[in-house]
């Protein structure tokens, strides 16, 4: 999963370079003009997103009712059976949801990107990330996830203070509203940082909201004994409670960015905030991959302790896209 989810990162990063430099044959050195046709790559990245989600969606669920009544009750096939084609379909849909769904924001902000050096240094530094932490045990996965994110954001932090200090002039200028605006490299450094910031905390505050380790899900296990009208009412609340410092974070991220670089603030911030998308999709994938994983190991009636490894990668991944819907 992760060399797959990587590779497609990457191969995102390759044709938006592949297209810059298709167009600049007939733009030449013209690069206001070139980069004005090259808006494009976001507007096509966010019309196709839909009808890969909501298509994913659809392929998912239609598989689960429609390929499984079939192929157990007409054709005796077990819905985990590697002869199903149901594991492999659904798996096909729910990834394309995923991979759509991320690279609609992406590529919405691809076209404004500082420079490729950063996103080149996001891929090389999640990816060498993924080597910090050597998983013993299961209850070890989603504190290892975790840092990953944790590391990543702390390494690109030096590597961005560094592409700022290179890659862009010292200070050039953007419209502002009809209004020309002078933007310094540490403006722009700064803004990044928020970005990267205020994508962590939410991520952070999400799993806090929905992991089993910590006192919200497990007061909501508490209250179930109760009956289900306390539990609905103790969720309900929960959910108000869990949104307050994510909307918080990205209040705050919004107005220190607009402050430090006006609108060219946001766009490059809100890929900031993206800049993980690797290791988020790789989290993602864990989830439909694993599901199918167990229950193609219980079909084939592997020990009890090899079907638990993939159970637990299918919660983690399941948590994983809820830590990403603040970045949509």
């Amino acid at each position: 999963g992760c060399h797959g989810f990587f590779l497609l990162a990457a191969n995102g990063l390759l044709e938006f370079f592949i297209a810059i430099n298709v167009f600049k044959l007939y733009y030449g050195d013209d690069w206001e003009e070139l980069f004005e046709f090259i808006t494009g790559y976001g507007l096509g990245g966010s019309s196709m997103a839909p009808y890969g989600r909501i298509g994913g969606n659809t392929c998912t669920k239609v598989v689960d009712v429609v390929a499984s009544l079939v192929e157990e009750i007409e054709r005796n096939i077990h819905e985990d059976e590697p002869r199903n084609s149901d594991v492999i379909v659904d798996n096909v849909g729910d990834i394309a949801d995923i991979l759509s769904n991320l690279f609609n924001s992406e590529s919405s902000c691809h076209i404004l990107l500082v420079s490729f050096v950063d996103t080149t240094a996001y891929l090389i530094i999640t990816l060498s990330a993924t080597d910090f932490f050597k998983i013993k045990a299961v209850i070890e996965i989603e504190l290892s996830l975790k840092n990953q994110l944790i590391i990543s954001t702390v390494l690109m932090i030096v590597g961005i203070a560094i592409d700022s200090w290179m890659a862009p002039p010292s200070s050039f200028t953007i419209f502002n509203f009809r209004t020309q605006e002078v933007v310094e490299n540490w403006q722009l450094f700064l803004c990044v940082v928020v970005g990267l910031w205020a994508g962590l905390i939410m991520g952070l505050v999400v799993e806090y909201y929905t992991s089993n380790v910590y006192s919200p899900i497990q007061e909501d296990f508490d209250s179930c004994p109760t009956g289900a009208a306390t539990n609905a009412v103790f969720r309900l609340a929960m959910g108000y409670k869990s949104v307050i410092i994510p909307i918080l974070a990205l209040a705050i991220n919004i107005f220190a960015r607009f402050s430090l670089v006006t609108k060219y603030g946001i766009v490059v911030a809100a890929l900031e905030i993206l800049s993980t998308i690797a290791t988020r999709l790789t989290i993602n994938g864990y989830s439909p991959i694993s599901d199918h994983a167990r229950g193609i190991a219980e079909m084939a009636g592997m020990n009890p302790k090899i079907r638990e490894r993939p159970h637990a990668l299918n919660i983690v991944g399941i948590r994983g896209v809820q830590k990403n819907r603040p970045t949509n």
